[in-house]
């Protein structure tokens, strides 16, 4: 029997693929976690001149979390050709193709960017002023993107919405790793590392950590399963029905598509405001307008690309975004690192390799200004202030969220095939892991720099970069942002600008300044400065698009399609899309022109609503038959609204923290009471549907995907897909109607 057969199958690759997985997360969260709580120890031995505890956190275990990819996905093609009777797996020819087309493109496309940046040079070499090259560098990648976006033009749904599912997993790779690499991480990771040194680099730990998760328990499977979207798969996976008190049966898979959709727009939105809000940031620096018009003005190149192309213009663009972003990010880091002469090493350019006895040096400038009585105490960069339980939850919190995060885990829709998905997500995270493990040396660089030549000079010779980033509000001196001397002097309430030494905490540095700010505090060539923006522009408008878009498709595709008009066209769903990117980007724009937080606090955030909506009811889903629908809404409604509340209870309402435990790690107290949730639910009520089972199952066989079944085989599967779309749409086509009334009844 063709059942018995699967079954068979299904018990030899997923248990040898379940026990691979098992075997790495092992691994992973040995490093994850064993290494940082040694970190006091370990920081007594050097390495280069690094303090051991520090370089394994900030440079080890990222590098680490990209060979244990490597590893795990030369084992799971192993065990994918033994069922393949040792025939290779031949990817499509079109895939191929395209892959030899784009990096023909991209080259000439990097060759042309950096010819550009040289011109750029030589007119400052001529003269020409440095705001007009500021504007050249951002009308010029606007345009940029806004020409990508009219070229990759389409009204096919499919293109629209997963890219064809045909892009090659290394441009994948780097689109995901432009959608990623967001303002949080090109202007704010720096900025968050030369504020808090070591605990910093709990962001840096569960960014890269949490790619392995992504990896080994959930992209796979939800390329396999081939949605649209997450709360497509999230409904699909629980259907079920429940009697209400008065008798009614109503199907709960529209209930759970529409909570799905709500956790989507919560941690998308957040997401979204923190990247206008840096788009603002890098805008009003380089063309020197008003912060609030700046956020509304980088809009343009967004919804250029999001609304004409869907996600094809969106992954093309992100693969140009990201090659400028990461020229733009190491650049200035290999400049500094070239002039360091520490005793290890002189004109060294490989900057993660160098900036040792810059950590020296700043911990000897530290107990320096303390002698000097330029500050009274400082925190030593190098050590731990945070609590070792406060470090693990955010790094916890933020792996977990990687995971969850609908934007992410929407590109590897867009692969041909599994195989191409787990390639991709290594792919990413080695792209990712170029601005990560530059990210330190940028800090420790821009961090000497301030020490040694802002901190202790006159008022009257401070730098003009601390007069330039105070005019828009990101540098301050003696509590005032300044824009002069004569400014500076009057607040610190000086007679003259000569006599008085800046003190340490005299001088604020906003954290969402320090990247785009340290060329022009290490001395570089203001097109270098240029360049930054650039690359700022280019990280924050790549995170925007794909955000954008995962909230505009889940409201026409999850709410508007599924639960409102399931008959409506492909032309009338595109341009409710379409409608809605617009809207949801003023929104978006209106919000971050308020200024609610520094960038990377509203990232965390997303985060963690992200993972205790999100992570319970896909991995239960995909990895315990016996999750249900019902188990699947309660779980997101207690984890997530727990998240929730704690988040708007600390951040609004005046609450004390829990155990100390700051709101950006607000998941450690929502995701483990919605796994709770959703398992004792799921355990108090009846099994999913047989449909259900054998979903589930499809996921975990590697023959129902692969390319090794006979033509009665794919014509029985094929038939049995049908069967089930036949009866999601009759289940769905009801389901707006059952789902208030649901929802009501839940209520009350």
């Amino acid at each position: 029997m063709l059942g018995e057969k699967y079954f068979e199958l299904d018990m030899s690759y997923w248990g040898r693929s379940r026990r691979l997985v098992i075997q790495i997360l092992c691994i992973w969260a040995l490093v994850a976690y064993g290494l940082p709580a040694l970190v006091l120890e370990t920081n007594k031995m050097n390495y280069l001149g690094f303090p051991l505890g520090y370089y394994n956190c900030a440079q080890v275990i990222p590098l680490f979390f990209g060979a244990l990819l490597l590893i795990f996905n030369h084992v799971q093609e192993g065990i994918e050709a033994d069922q393949m009777d040792g025939k290779p797996m031949v990817e499509a020819a079109s895939s191929a193709a395209l892959n030899a087309v784009l990096m023909k493109v991209y080259v000439a496309y990097t060759g042309g960017f950096v010819s550009f940046v040289l011109f750029l040079g030589f007119l400052e070499a001529v003269g020409v002023p440095d705001q007009a090259i500021g504007i050249l560098f951002v009308i010029f990648t606007l345009g940029m993107y806004a020409a990508i976006g009219i070229a990759s033009r389409t009204s096919k749904s499919d293109d629209f919405y997963v890219a064809g599912r045909n892009v090659p997993p290394i441009f994948n790779g780097m689109a995901t790793a432009a959608d990623w690499m967001s303002g949080a991480s090109f202007v704010g990771m720096a900025g968050t590392l030369y504020a808090l040194g070591y605990d910093g680099l709990a962001y840096i730990t569960g960014w890269t950590g949490g790619y392995v998760l992504v990896s080994t328990v959930i992209a796979p499977y939800l390329r396999r399963f081939g949605s649209f979207t997450v709360p497509e798969f999230i409904a699909s996976r629980y259907q079920g029905t429940v009697q209400l008190p008065g008798g009614k049966v109503v199907e709960m898979s529209g209930f759970a598509r529409f909570l799905a959709t709500i956790v989507l727009l919560s941690c998308s939105f957040t997401y979204l405001t923190a990247q206008v809000f840096s788009t603002g940031v890098i805008v009003s620096r380089f063309i020197g307008i008003q912060f609030e018009v700046a956020v509304f003005s980088g809009l343009i190149g967004v919804l250029f690309c999001s609304l004409l192309g869907g996600m094809r213009a969106v992954t093309y663009t992100q693969v140009a975004q990201y090659v400028i972003l990461i020229i733009a990010y190491t650049v200035p880091a290999i400049c500094m690192s070239t002039t360091q002469d520490d005793g290890f090493n002189k004109n060294n350019p490989v900057e993660f390799l160098v900036y040792g006895g810059t950590l020296q040096a700043i911990a000897l400038r530290e107990k320096e200004m303390v002698l000097l009585g330029l500050a009274s105490k400082v925190t030593p960069y190098l050590e731990p202030k945070w609590r070792r339980v406060d470090f693990f939850a955010l790094t916890f919190c933020l792996m977990v969220g990687t995971a969850s995060l609908p934007h992410v885990l929407m590109r590897y829709f867009t692969t041909p095939s599994v195989r191409s998905a787990r390639r991709s997500v290594t792919w990413s995270l080695g792209f990712i892991l170029v601005l990560y493990m530059t990210a330190p040396a940028y800090a420790a660089f821009a961090k000497l720099e301030v020490y040694t030549n802002v901190i202790g000079q006159p008022l009257s010779v401070l730098p003009q970069w601390v007069f330039t980033y105070g005019k828009i509000g990101l540098t301050s001196v003696c509590g005032k942002a300044v824009a002069s001397v004569n400014e500076a002097v009057e607040a610190c309430a000086q007679a003259t600008g000569g006599d008085y030494l800046l003190r340490l905490k005299d001088l604020k540095i906003s954290k969402d300044a320090m990247v785009i700010a340290t060329p022009e505090i290490a001395g570089l060539p203001y097109t270098i400065a240029g360049l930054v923006s650039a690359g700022g522009l280019a990280a924050s408008l790549s995170t925007a698009d794909g955000l954008l878009l995962a909230i505009s498709n889940a409201l026409s595709h999850d709410i508007y399609f599924r639960l409102i008009d399931d008959k409506a066209s492909i032309q009338k769903r595109l341009l409710i899309s379409r409608v809605l990117l617009v809207v949801i980007a003023l929104m978006a724009a209106g919000t971050a022109a308020s200024k609610p937080a520094d960038i990377l606090s509203m990232v965390a955030w997303a985060f963690s609503l992200a993972a205790s909506g999100n992570f319970p009811a896909l991995v239960l889903g995909i990895w315990w038959r016996r999750a249900n629908a019902q188990g699947a809404i309660a779980g997101i409604i207690c984890g997530w609204g727990l998240t929730l509340t704690y988040l708007l209870g600390t951040v609004y309402g005046g609450w004390e923290l829990w155990g100390g435990i700051s709101n950006v790690a607000a998941a450690v107290f929502g995701l483990p009471v919605g796994f709770a949730a959703n398992i004792i639910v799921s355990l108090l009520t009846s099994p999913p549907p047989d449909n259900v089972l054998a979903m589930v199952d499809s996921l975990r066989d590697f023959k129902v995907t692969g390319e090794d079944l006979t033509a009665e085989e794919l014509e029985d599967i094929k038939e049995k897909e049908e069967a089930l779309a036949r009866t999601q749409v009759l289940q769905v086509s009801n389901t707006a109607e059952a789902t208030a009334e649901a929802t009501a009844e839940l209520t009350i």
